[in-house]
This record gives structure tokens, sequence and C-alpha cells, in this order.
């Protein structure tokens, strides 16, 4: 549910060539609390992560951007990335709302689960009648 606007106006405001939009995701596995005698203590499923925040693949650029950029070859996430972040222009916006990845067919099934329900996380736009 990132407001693609406040993401916009945000990168307008710093004058760096990139941002990218930092999430926080669930952990993949519940997560077993338990004792020195090994009594389970309380179960978490899916609990944020370790507190690192990660790409959530919403970028602004300036059109700038393509100096870093050497052919269709190079990597995104391997280069101008890394070249961006060492010369201090890559800026973050955190969104603390709803992100979930689709890198797998189990993401994408549940995410469509997601959408058939009548409200899903992510609809934050209205219908129009």
């Amino acid at each position: 549910d990132i407001d693609i606007k406040k993401l916009v106006a945000f990168h307008l405001t710093h004058k760096k060539l990139a941002t990218v939009t930092a999430v926080q995701p669930l952990g993949r596995f519940g997560v077993l609390k338990i004792n020195k005698k090994h009594q389970a203590q309380a179960f978490v499923e899916k609990p944020a992560g370790e507190g690192d925040l990660i790409n959530g693949g919403f970028f602004v650029l300036n059109k700038k951007i393509f100096n870093y950029i050497k052919g269709d070859e190079m990597r995104w996430e391997e280069e101008p990335l890394k070249a961006l972040t060492k010369e201090g222009q890559l800026m973050t916006y955190v969104h603390h709302g709803f992100w979930k990845c689709m890198d797998t067919l189990r993401d994408k099934r549940d995410l469509e689960s997601l959408w058939n329900l009548p409200n899903p996380p992510w609809k934050i736009w209205r219908e129009k009648k």
C-alpha cells in the first residue's frame, strides 16, 4: 500500500539521483521461543524480520541514472546500486505499511487470495461509481 505520490515527493526533496523504498519483510517461518529445558514458551507466526530493511522494489530515479548503467547485461542490484550508495546518491523511503514480495508461485497464490478478499490490504484507491 505504498503511497507513490509521497514516495515521489520525498525523492524530490533531497536532490539525490535515486530513492529506493525500504521495507521490513515478514519472516518466512513461524518462530518458537523456548527455555533452557526445551519447553516452548511462545510461538509467533511469521514475525517481522530481524529489524533489517530490504529493497521493496519501488524506485524513483533521476534521468542521470543512465550514466550508471552500462548495457543491457548489467544487473541493477550490483554495480549501479553499489555505486550510488558509495557516492551518497541513494536515499531510502521507509515504508511501514503493507508489503509482500512476489518471487515464487506460492507468493503469487498468497497475493491472489488476498486480492479476492473484500478489502485487499494494498488497495488504497477508490473505485469510481
